[in-house]
């Protein structure tokens, strides 16, 4: 079997990078056939992204990412599901010779493990772009370190026998869908019948992280939105979200994102959005 293709980066050039943006879909329509003259990051964090390049077909699932390579021919082969967003953002690399040593391979598809600061990095570029468009020497670097939280993440599917991969995805989808109840690692077991140390296990091979830390992602990844909008305070925030402790909640916050969540709210700006 032949190996993965991967993206050689020469990380002692600059990045040319181009636009980014956030897609939100509709649920209609699929995405277009075309060939580009760039490289394309797409980071899915919501829903199922099917596409094909040159006639190899993925299918992007959250947490996961994809490149598109320059001049092949890409387009959709599923339509574009209603609880779809990725982000996208265009660049190009220099020319010139290069040494051996100054690559990186960055995998084609693969499975984010730091998913939060990839999430992180689009959202800066997208704010930075916003405010003083596409600024050639920090685009890039964001690129960069871009293509570097894809470089360290493991490679999409890991094996395991049986029907560990079924286990694992319905403990996924128990905390997509109950994360605001009180839930926790050991009801998630009781509730899927198994050993809750074997489910621990199954689930961190899969998804790179514990249980509790999913329930914990997902619970800020809400907590986020709604501090966005602004229309809830932070207790209220805290309680839909899941956390029956607003002193918890914003420990929690605070260790995962570096500031609180009335800085985030604060923080918090448009970015560039697009729909189907």
């Amino acid at each position: 079997m032949a190996a993965e293709e991967g993206l050689r980066l020469p990380v002692a050039h600059t990045i040319e990078a181009a636009n980014g943006g956030l897609f939100i879909s509709r649920g209609v329509g699929a995405h277009p056939r075309r060939v580009i003259d760039s490289y394309e990051l797409i980071f899915v964090r919501e829903g199922v992204l099917g596409i094909h390049e040159e006639g190899r077909e993925f299918e992007v699932a959250r947490d996961e990412a994809l490149i598109l390579w320059p001049g092949r021919e890409h387009g959709g082969t599923l339509p574009y599901p209603p609880d779809l967003q990725f982000y996208w953002v265009h660049f190009r690399l220099p020319g010139g010779r290069r040494k051996r040593g100054d690559n990186l391979v960055v995998p084609q598809h693969s499975r984010i493990s730091r998913a939060e600061q990839l999430n992180g990095l689009f959202r800066r570029l997208l704010n930075e772009q916003e405010h003083y468009g596409v600024q050639a020497i920090p685009a890039g670097l964001m690129i960069a370190l871009m293509l570097w939280e894809v470089t360290i993440s493991h490679e999409v599917g890991p094996q395991l026998e049986g029907s560990a991969p079924i286990l694992a995805s319905r403990a996924d989808t128990l905390i997509r869908t109950h994360f605001h109840e009180p839930i926790s690692a050991s009801s998630v077991a009781a509730q899927l019948r198994c050993n809750p140390d074997y489910l621990g296990r199954v689930f961190r091979r899969i998804y790179r992280c514990t249980l509790t830390e999913a329930i914990h992602a997902r619970r800020l990844r809400h907590a986020k939105l709604l501090l966005a909008e602004g229309q809830l305070g932070v207790d209220q925030v805290a309680r839909q979200c899941g956390f029956e402790d607003a002193g918890y909640f914003r420990r929690v916050f605070k260790r995962s994102e570096g500031m609180t969540p009335q800085a985030y709210r604060r923080l918090h700006v448009r970015v560039h959005v697009n729909t189907s």
